[in-house]
């Protein structure tokens, strides 16, 4: 089976869009959250290799999210997701440690590029 993925965002949609995306390409999806709490918790709980973490979400949002992972595991990959038009946003998750950014509607070829770029 190939890398192991946390798929995290608000909407069950987005969630379902980047997992067929994913399997397709041979990744597993070893889980879902659809806030930045289950996030920080279920890193934790299954330590994935690469989380695709939404920027915009309820109880808290990715950038914080990101920074909490990171905290508790520096090496941490985390590749953030965001709708157009949230450029700021974008570059404080660079700099909070995200290895890149994909933008909504997805294309399936960016996603997989940029999983493997931050997979390295």
């Amino acid at each position: 089976m190939g890398k192991r993925i946390l798929i995290v965002d608000d909407a069950a949609f987005m969630r379902m869009m980047i997992k067929d995306i994913l399997i397709k390409n041979n990744f597993e999806v070893v889980g879902e959250a659809a806030d930045g709490v289950q996030a920080v918790e279920k890193y934790m709980e299954l330590l994935p290799d690469l989380v695709t973490m939404d920027i915009t979400m309820p109880e808290m949002d990715g950038i914080t999210a990101l920074k909490q992972i990171k905290e508790n595991d520096p090496s941490a990959k985390v590749i953030m997701c965001s709708a157009m038009g949230q450029q700021a946003m974008v570059i404080d998750a660079i700099q909070a440690g995200a290895k890149d950014f994909i933008v909504k509607p997805f294309q399936s070829d960016r996603v997989v590029e940029a999983i493997q770029k931050a997979l390295g």
